[in-house]
């Protein structure tokens, strides 16, 4: 006997309902309740907007939100009778195992004895499946859903979560005999504000303008929980997780070619390919200029400027949003998070750099192509060198049983310089006696000793 529409609508909000009832729990956070639906969705095989949807409209209506919609009453006449038990059999083994083909799940039924062979056609099943939400190309694009970072998500508070990239910014005539040269914009955005703690053009797109973008953002907002980067190399450097580490910031990886991964960067560089067109009508030529203004540009056609991103997402939490709308700036100052700030000394160790570095005869040490001065007690050790990327040119060496003291670059002058002292500990001492024949003396005389002692046999002839 067929399934009455009201009876399989009702199981099938019952399922839909069981799905989500742990994400209508109101005491969860919103971090809590956003792992918790992907791992729902993870293990139901479906997609994460599903089960977003699914909540809203419960949210919304109710359990008779959670209702599909009326399927066709009319059933052709060459389909059995018992057909919606059957597709119905057919969605649940499709669910079972999405991998399974059409050819396959007509197979089982007919083994199992629901339907009379050759009674089930692949194109009638297919257009079935495919009306119920379950053909091939839906079930691919769940499982790619899976894998890719295109669900949206928003941090409750600000420095939750700050993310992070370049973008290629315009080429300035500051290289030698004016050359140009590709200038890089480095961007740290708060996840939840859209607010843009920091931002900057540098010359080169490596871990050291990271580091000195991140270094800027913490002087000026504090600590952050985490920092969502790709996985370029820029990001991945040792020195960067290590500075990262220290300040007790986790760092979070976009999922490899995923760039709808970092969608609020993305949005936000679409203000900066508008800034860079008015740049280029302006004639900028110098660095300084460039971001002299960009901050201006930010501070007035971005951080005060309302953000349709924040709109939604008040939404999509029932929460009303004033008619003009929300600004980065606003949402930031408003929020009730505090921040945390370090102390300035605990930040300057955090990005501090450390190399080795083998001391030459000269008691010099090699650094970005340059020689610095060292002690003469050192020639020919491994010395370590930390220095602050900002100030390269300062150099601190340290090695065990001498205290700390500062490398100078070495100056050339008009004369040759002093050939540096032989420290005491390393001069050579004019000996009284040859050691070694002195030892060598004493175990001749050790061995002779031995041999007198010895019971001589020499006097006991053979046979006697």
């Amino acid at each position: 006997m067929p399934y009455a529409a009201s009876n399989w609508q009702e199981e099938a909000a019952l399922a839909r309902y069981q799905l989500i009832a742990p994400l209508l729990d109101e005491s969860l956070d919103p971090a809590a309740r956003s792992q918790l639906r992907k791992d729902i969705a993870t293990r139901n095989q479906i997609s994460d907007r599903t089960l977003r949807r699914y909540e809203q409209a419960y949210r919304e209506s109710g359990f008779a939100g959670l209702k599909p919609a009326d399927r066709q009453q009319q059933q052709s006449s060459l389909l059995p009778d018992n057909y919606r038990d059957l597709l119905d059999q057919m969605i649940q083994l499709k669910r079972e195992l999405p991998t399974r083909s059409v050819h396959q799940i007509i197979r089982i039924m007919e083994m199992e004895g629901r339907v009379e062979p050759g009674v089930l056609k692949r194109s009638t099943v297919e257009r079935h499946l495919y009306k119920a939400g379950f053909s091939v190309r839906q079930m691919k694009m769940y499982n790619e859903s899976q894998k890719s970072s295109s669900k949206r998500f928003c941090k409750p508070h600000r420095m939750m979560l700050l993310q992070t990239d370049f973008k290629f910014g315009p080429k300035l005539p500051i290289g030698k005999n004016g050359a140009k040269v590709q200038t890089y914009l480095c961007s740290l955005i708060d996840d939840h504000s859209r607010y843009i703690v920091h931002s900057e053009y540098y010359t080169t797109q490596d871990t050291e303008s990271v580091e000195d973008c991140l270094r800027k953002a913490i002087l000026k907002a504090g600590r952050c929980d985490a920092i969502y980067m790709d996985n370029g190399s820029p990001f991945i450097s040792k020195q960067l997780s290590m500075s990262l580490a220290k300040l007790g910031i986790r760092c979070k990886r976009a999922p490899v070619r995923s760039g709808q991964s970092k969608g609020k960067v993305e949005k936000y560089h679409q203000i900066v390919d508008k800034y860079q067109r008015e740049a280029r009508l302006k004639g900028i030529k110098t660095l300084e200029e460039l971001n002299r203004y960009w901050t201006i540009y930010l501070d007035e056609l971005y951080q005060n400027d309302s953000q349709g991103g924040i709109e939604e997402y008040y939404k999509s939490i029932g929460k009303p949003v004033p008619e003009e709308g929300i600004s980065p700036l606003q949402e930031w100052n408003r929020d009730t998070r505090p921040l945390v700030f370090y102390d300035v000394e605990t930040i300057a160790q955090a990005f501090t750099h450390h190399e080795k570095r083998l001391v030459d005869k000269g008691a010099c040490i090699s650094f970005r192509n340059r020689k610095y001065e060292t002690k003469p007690s050192l020639i020919g050790c491994q010395v370590e060198i930390s220095y602050d990327p900002s100030v390269p040119d300062v150099l601190t060496v340290s090695y065990e049983g001498i205290e700390p003291f500062q490398a100078r670059p070495v100056q050339i002058g008009e004369y040759c310089s002093k050939t540096p002292a032989i420290p005491l500990s390393m001069q050579a001492e004019k000996p009284t006696t040859s050691r070694l024949l002195d030892a060598a003396e004493k175990v001749h005389e050790q061995k002779l000793n031995t041999r007198t002692d010895a019971i001589s046999f020499g006097k006991f002839k053979k046979g006697e």
